[in-house]
């Protein structure tokens, strides 16, 4: 019996997911709106600095800050 509501909810998610995926109206990106001015585009390294390090510098900043700051006792 167990697996049988597993399997339903199962069911009830996926279809759901669907349903919103096919009534979602698509992005329209190639269309221009009005008012639009786009600045100029990035390139690889500044995508990846802006996308990949700078998450990991903010990361390792506060993990070391919340280490540094940390007041608790450390049991030995």
């Amino acid at each position: 019996m167990d697996k049988k509501n597993a399997m339903r909810a199962g069911a009830v998610a996926a279809g759901t997911t669907l349903m919103m995926l096919l009534m979602s109206p698509p992005a329209l990106a190639l269309t221009r709106d009005d008012g639009d001015d786009p600045g100029p585009g990035l390139n690889v390294m500044e995508t990846l600095g802006l996308y990949v390090a700078a998450p990991i510098v903010l990361f390792l900043v506060i993990a070391g800050l919340v280490m540094v700051l940390d007041k608790s006792k450390k049991q030995a």
